[in-house]
């Protein structure tokens, strides 16, 4: 019997994770930067971290994988901003830490959705949370960091996309005329659509199948129904964007897949050709009663998250290659039956922090320079009789062509020299 992997998932294969690892890399150096803590939170919840009471979203009511063990419901965690959150509070966080807390995640999620380029059931994701302190002035440097990250790997093409939900109140009385804007015309819009508007008709305006309905089309515009708290809020957001120089663009339908965001909304979006419909590098927002839904006090969050495959797609797509090698820094060669002692000096020359590779097998020196040019070796070491006889090993330098003879206690310091040169 053949095995192969489940659909919409994948392996991640020795040629490709050099590029995950140095992308992943420059991801932890510049939330350090921006003085962001890792955090690790269980890729299985209780089914109730994610599955809150009246939400609307697709994620949660279509594409989780939920199971159940007795009396308990389970399920992998379809995002991260629910299970940072629950950690927050459970480790109670809020009166150990400085306010705003900042934290960023790295890890695999899991949604049963259909598999497309640049989306797969098992999927990795990258996010920030930033906890404790309601500023526009956060929202704006949340937004910056993923800004700064997306440009370190030379992704050019992008643009932001922005809009406000506003407080509560401006929320609840925009709900209130989308549904009385909707209410005659239920029999025209999807079954998701007509459950969505129960739950949250704003989540109508992000439907797929509807886009284009004339009713979707003509509906009210949020805007018209912010108080000038939050519309105060929102142009202090745009103000301090336009001083970091991060160009965007305000979509007034722009409004998330997560019922839980509140004031600022955004989107980053790929104007690269390659990327079709899959053009969102990263999405989040503000949302300012999640902590207090995990039992916390009534604390507001900012946070957002990149999908990192489709920033991998995008990455290829820019012809940026993350998969270049420096090679090793030196092969140590074995001549007949002396690998033992080629691996002593490959060990002694590994812990001395040098990338090192050897032969353990009997083989020509023809085919092992063949080897150490394969692995673009900056050095060669020769290990066989006469050498260790005479404690006296070859270190030849592969651009050069010039060797040397150096004792078993000098060739790290004469490599250290070399290096240097």
């Amino acid at each position: 019997m053949a095995y192969q992997t489940l659909r919409g998932f994948y392996d991640i294969l020795p040629g490709e994770t050099k590029k995950w690892q140095k992308m992943e890399s420059l991801i932890h150096t510049v939330c350090s930067l921006y003085g962001y803590n890792e955090i690790r939170t269980p890729i299985m919840e209780d089914l109730k971290v994610f599955k809150r009471d009246n939400d609307s979203s697709d994620m949660v009511n279509k594409e989780m994988y939920a199971f159940s063990m007795g009396s308990d419901n389970y399920c992998l965690r379809p995002e991260g901003t629910a299970g940072v959150i629950r950690s927050f509070v459970e480790n109670k966080f809020y009166g150990s830490m400085e306010l705003p807390a900042k934290f960023y995640y790295m890890g695999e999620m899991f949604r049963h959705e259909r598999p497309q380029k640049g989306r797969q059931r098992q999927f990795n994701q990258f996010g920030v949370e930033n906890i404790g302190v309601k500023s526009p002035q956060i929202d704006a440097e949340c937004i910056a960091l993923g800004y700064s990250i997306v440009k370190s790997f030379g992704i050019k093409s992008i643009k932001v996309l922005i809009n406000t939900l506003g407080d509560d109140e401006s929320r609840s009385n925009y709900r209130a005329a989308l549904k009385e804007h909707f209410k005659d015309h239920l029999d025209d819009l999807c079954s998701d659509c007509k459950r969505r508007y129960e739950q949250n008709p704003l989540r109508i305006l992000d439907c797929k199948v509807d886009k284009d309905n004339e009713y979707v089309k003509s509906a009210p515009v949020l805007q018209d129904y912010l108080n000038e708290e939050s519309k105060q809020y929102f142009n202090e957001v745009l103000a301090t964007l336009d001083i970091l120089g991060i160009p965007y663009e305000i979509d007034n339908r722009l409004v998330r897949g997560l019922d839980y965001y509140t004031h600022t909304v955004f989107e980053v979006v790929s104007l690269h050709e390659d990327s079709g419909s899959q053009s969102t590098i990263f999405a989040g927002g503000r949302y300012d009663h999640l902590v207090e839904y995990f039992g916390g006090p009534n604390l507001s969050g900012m946070g957002f998250a990149i999908g990192l495959e489709r920033l991998m797609m995008l990455i290829d797509a820019e012809g940026n290659d993350l998969n270049e090698d420096d090679g090793f820094d030196v092969y140590v060669m074995s001549l007949g039956n002396y690998q033992k002692e080629a691996l002593d000096i490959a060990t002694m020359l590994r812990a001395a922090g040098y990338k090192t590779d050897v032969n353990l097998q009997p083989r020509s020196m023809k085919a092992q320079f063949k080897s150490s040019d394969r692995k673009a070796s900056k050095f060669v070491i020769i290990v066989g009789e006469d050498e260790v006889k005479n404690d006296q090993y070859v270190l030849k330098n592969q651009s050069t062509k010039e060797q040397i003879s150096v004792s078993y206690e000098q060739i790290v310091n004469k490599l250290d020299e070399l290096m240097e040169g």
